[in-house]
């Protein structure tokens, strides 16, 4: 008797762990799926033109584009995967809670940032510069934005960065969004524009604005942009091969040249994995 209750309270235990494990196999992917999911969830910025957009017909920019290529060799068609907004201050909390598996968001690798999280890449080398007027002739250097008026967006160092270093008398004007900035830019309220110079191609290259800004091209800092994953991620491996089969094939070169070429932006080549520029 004690035999038979021993053996269905073991039958019992096992079916409960088939019916667990199946259960576990139609969860939606965790931060380490790789491929055959259902849906796959990306981050990326939803108000950067030429980075990552969100518009009425959908999502565009050059972190799409290399998200979308990443997914696909992850085993993602394009209708698998969720666009997530991942503003700059959300990004690591994002990916601890895992919100999303992967965030492809103009994300500088900084050693900071990789306390919390892991990077694959760098797939992009960037440097602040300053979008200008493209008639501007007065400005042909940092030093030269002294006395001028400068504008950022609140909260944002990259104004700060000059300031203190390059240009301590430049006449720092801070705006709300970047489209603020460029609306002043383009009026004369003020004489230059701030951040990474692949987010101000990006706005530089937009239909409106064709032909009336130009980046000063002054690579004041290395913006090592990279993947982020959750830490301990294996992903980050593949993501890394997804990246170098993207250089390889020529489809890297070819979204640099369709979200940024209008703005002449004169990008560096892609950076080869795990090299991190200071």
């Amino acid at each position: 008797m004690k035999l038979r209750k021993a053996t269905a309270a073991s039958a019992v235990a096992l079916a409960l762990a088939v019916t667990a494990t199946a259960c576990g196999g139609d969860k939606k992917d965790g931060a380490d799926s790789a491929a055959g999911g259902k849906k796959i969830t990306i981050g990326i910025k939803f108000d950067q033109p030429g980075i990552g957009q969100k518009t009425p017909q959908g999502y565009s920019g050059f972190d799409v584009d290399v998200a979308t290529y990443v997914a696909k060799k992850l085993g993602y068609s394009a209708d698998q995967i969720e666009w997530k907004e991942s503003k700059s201050a959300d990004r690591e909390t994002m990916l601890q809670r895992g919100d999303v598996q992967f965030i492809a968001a103009s994300y500088s690798i900084t050693p900071e940032r990789e306390q919390k999280v892991d990077f694959a890449g760098p797939y992009l080398l960037a440097h602040q510069d300053v979008l200008l007027r493209a008639d501007e002739t007065k400005i042909k250097s940092p030093a030269d934005l002294n006395n001028k008026k400068l504008c950022s967006v609140a909260g944002s160092t990259s104004a700060q960065n000059v300031k203190k270093t390059l240009a301590p008398k430049a006449n720092l004007q801070t705006y709300p969004t970047y489209s603020a900035c460029l609306s002043g830019l383009q009026s004369g309220a003020i004489d230059a524009l701030t951040t990474d110079d692949s987010i101000l191609a990006g706005y530089a290259a937009q239909a409106q604005f064709k032909g009336k800004f130009k980046l000063g091209g002054f690579k004041m800092t290395n913006e090592n942009y990279g993947i982020g994953v959750k830490k301990g991620s294996a992903l980050k491996a593949k993501i890394n091969k997804a990246l170098e089969d993207m250089v390889a094939d020529g489809s890297w070169k070819a979204a640099v040249e369709k979200n940024f070429g209008p703005a002449n932006y004169k990008y560096e080549p892609a950076p080869k994995i795990g090299d991190i520029k200071s």
